[in-house]
């Protein structure tokens, strides 16, 4: 990558704007639309790759810390803490799957790495499609084998969210709803409860890398794209089920499938 993209100025009211559109599209369907951010990081504003993820982990971390009190009056802590069992399965594979993912992104070289966001970009284009609209009831698995099924759920989305930069809950909640019977609101709290630490582990992962000093070098930046991501976030989830799913998820997944080729061919 030429050395004037690494450290040249960026547009900071673009980088606001930017962030307020992707967590409108988040909020929307009630993620905080990391996903989204991943691209346009690459894509407009031409980070390379793993600086990239680096910066969309610091801001979805942002973000999160940020939605959980937003939430309170919606699903109160109380219930949380009532669920710790189902926390604490997942985490159990998360923050393993975290470190692992944030190892494997350091170690990759940025061609290959830029095909794995594109190639899981695809994957979470999917699950919104299909796991989206998945309803809680009742469990599909109980016992011992609904815990290993917890863990290595875990472990597979707190690799994947490591690897993106996100929070994981385009994943987590389809897991929360299907494997555990969580209604759908609970499933987005919880989901953020499983984050939180996930995410903390992965960032610790990353920040052995000389790539993390992109946080110090780009801090104006970052600090105004989580504003912007926060400010959409919350609009969006003012605006939840004013677009029905049946039109926003398709435009949704196609963005993803579009923004994946663009990162592919990037490489």
């Amino acid at each position: 990558m030429p050395q004037d993209e690494t450290h040249a100025p960026r547009n900071l009211p673009l980088a606001f704007g930017g962030g307020a559109v992707i967590g409108v599209l988040g909020g929307l369907i009630g993620l905080g639309g990391a996903e989204f951010r991943l691209p346009l990081l690459i894509g407009l504003f031409r980070f390379a790759a793993l600086e990239a993820v680096i910066l969309n982990k610091a801001t979805s971390l942002v973000v999160v810390a940020a939605a959980l009190p937003f939430r309170a009056g919606t699903v109160p802590f109380g219930l949380i803490v009532a669920h710790w069992p189902i926390v604490l399965n997942l985490l159990a594979g998360s923050l393993l799957g975290a470190w692992v993912g944030a190892g494997w992104a350091t170690g990759l070289k940025s061609e290959t790495l830029y095909k794995v966001i594109a190639v899981l970009l695809v994957a979470i284009a999917g699950v919104l499609v299909f796991g989206h609209d998945a309803s809680g009831g009742r469990p599909l698995l109980t016992g011992s084998a609904q815990l290993v099924a917890g863990i290595a759920a875990g472990f597979v989305i707190g690799t994947v969210a490591s690897l993106l930069g996100v929070a994981g809950g385009e994943l987590l909640i389809p897991t929360l709803v299907l494997l555990f019977g969580a209604d759908i609101k609970l499933a987005g709290s919880l989901s953020l409860a499983v984050s939180l630490p996930t995410m903390l582990v992965g960032f610790t992962r990353y920040s052995r890398d000389r790539s993390f000093s992109a946080l110090g070098r780009n801090r104006a930046f970052l600090l105004v794209m989580a504003g912007g991501s926060i400010t959409g976030a919350f609009i969006g989830g003012l605006l939840l089920g004013v677009v029905p799913n049946g039109v926003l998820l398709p435009v949704l997944t196609a963005i993803l499938l579009v923004s994946a080729v663009k990162i592919w061919r990037h490489g």
